[in-house]
């Protein structure tokens, strides 16, 4: 291992906590600066990491910092990659990548052309869970795999966010905030998607925040919060998913893919290594079935050291902006598809990352 790379973090929020949780397990990463709108909030956490605290604008110029670790609101994703790449440095985002594909477009392309890295999240895929669930299906332990369904819901994330305003803008409701887990997962399996389906819609149910200096208040509605769409892989798979901020209780499977020859029931890929189940033609009962490949013990954080690593030994990166901007382009299509009721046609495409071996390290891998 080489020189760490030297992260300064934009927006130090809610999510940023798990960040910081895991850095120390990553050595080949190493935070350097931390930058928010809310200043004092930025100076709070800096002593906090024992870092220092600048501006959005001083730490994107910074000479010390290598990469950008993206943690704003979905809204300033692309604004932010964009002067992060245009100074010179990597960018790792949050999912979404950008609000839409023509948001994002010039982002892949100032940093191919500047010979820079983009990465986004979800890096969920990359720990045991989905990992395992991908090595049973590259092994064939279900035969051909024919289709896979999933079905996420909550209430609404009103009920336990502080600042829930954003889950309710363009580039949040249910698609695009809880899509990405599914769909880079869904991606991990088949490979890309080529033509989408779907509905859309929204209650009336009137929002308001549950918790915190903002309960009681009510919550603007500019989104779809019910989707409900069929995703067709070039590999011939049929993926339906519906995602939803409708459902008060459900007992509907979140994720299953279906073979010729069984079953795997895909833990949440919210979460980094929960236990993979497996039942097969023999005998129809579902088994534990202990981690196969995947990075263990993961947390928020790990793409981005699989990208430093990546950098270090010229490879490609696992959680990539290709891959943030197939699915980026799948849940477009979905919005489109459900407000004018036709099959959408996928304009770009993507291989399917290298997976992760059992007992890998992102920092040596």
């Amino acid at each position: 291992m080489g020189r760490p790379l030297n992260i300064g973090v934009v927006g130090v929020g809610v999510i940023s906590r798990q960040y910081f949780e895991h850095f120390p397990q990553l050595p080949n990463l190493r935070l350097t600066a931390v930058a928010d709108l809310d200043l004092d909030r930025a100076s709070a956490v800096a002593a906090e990491q024992g870092v220092v605290a600048l501006s959005v604008d001083d730490l994107i110029t910074d000479e010390r910092v290598d990469a950008v670790l993206n943690l704003t609101i979905p809204q300033a994703h692309a604004e932010v990659a964009l002067r992060a790449l245009a100074a010179g440095k990597h960018v790792y985002g949050e999912k979404p990548l950008a609000l839409s594909t023509a948001e994002a477009v010039p982002v892949l392309q100032h940093a191919a052309e500047r010979g820079l890295r983009v990465g986004c999240a979800p890096d969920t895929v990359l720990g045991t869970g989905v990992q395992t669930a991908r090595a049973l299906l590259d092994d064939g332990r279900i035969g051909d795999p024919v289709a896979a369904a999933v079905a996420w819901s909550a209430p609404g994330h009103e009920l336990w966010h502080p600042a829930p305003a954003f889950y309710y803008q363009p580039g949040g409701g249910p698609l695009f905030d809880m899509g990405p887990y599914y769909l880079t997962s869904l991606v991990q399996f088949f490979g890309p998607v080529v033509r989408v389906s779907g509905a859309t819609g929204r209650s009336t149910r009137e929002r308001r925040v549950a918790t915190g200096p903002l309960a009681g208040s009510t919550i603007p509605v500019d989104v779809d919060t019910h989707v409900t769409a069929i995703l067709e892989h070039a590999s011939g798979v049929i993926s339906t998913v519906t995602v939803s901020f409708e459902v008060w209780a459900t007992q509907t499977p979140k994720f299953e893919v279906y073979g010729t020859a069984g079953t795997i029931a895909v833990p949440d890929p919210n979460m980094f290594s929960d236990t993979v189940h497996l039942a097969t033609a023999d005998d129809r009962e579902f088994r534990e079935v202990a981690p196969l490949a995947g990075y263990a013990d993961a947390g928020r954080g790990y793409g981005l050291a699989d990208l430093a690593r990546a950098i270090e030994t010229d490879r490609p990166h696992r959680a990539s902006g290709e891959v943030a901007f197939h699915v980026l382009e799948i849940m477009e299509s979905v919005i489109r598809a459900g407000s004018t009721h036709a099959v959408v046609e996928l304009t770009s495409t993507v291989e399917r990352p290298a997976p992760v071996p059992a007992g890998a390290r992102p920092e040596t891998w």
